[in-house]
């Protein structure tokens, strides 16, 4: 799997109906209407999440392969 920089991971939930609804610090905070679920990236620059947070965001969001 590829890792993505927060701000990339963030249009892969976008494309399926998130949306960034508010941002605390560098932290964007993603819903869905009729999802409980909020989702958030970190967005620090240019750098790459982790494998394991990235999959972990993807598996909430209900994205299977990117």
């Amino acid at each position: 799997m590829k890792t993505f920089a927060g701000k990339e991971l963030i249009r892969l939930p976008e494309k399926h109906g998130w949306e960034v609804v508010h941002i605390e610090g560098s932290h964007h905070m993603l819903t869905k209407p009729g999802r409980e679920e909020v989702i958030s990236v970190p967005v620090h620059g240019g750098v790459d999440l982790r494998i394991g947070l990235t999959r972990h965001m993807l598996k909430l969001a209900g994205i299977d392969n990117p």
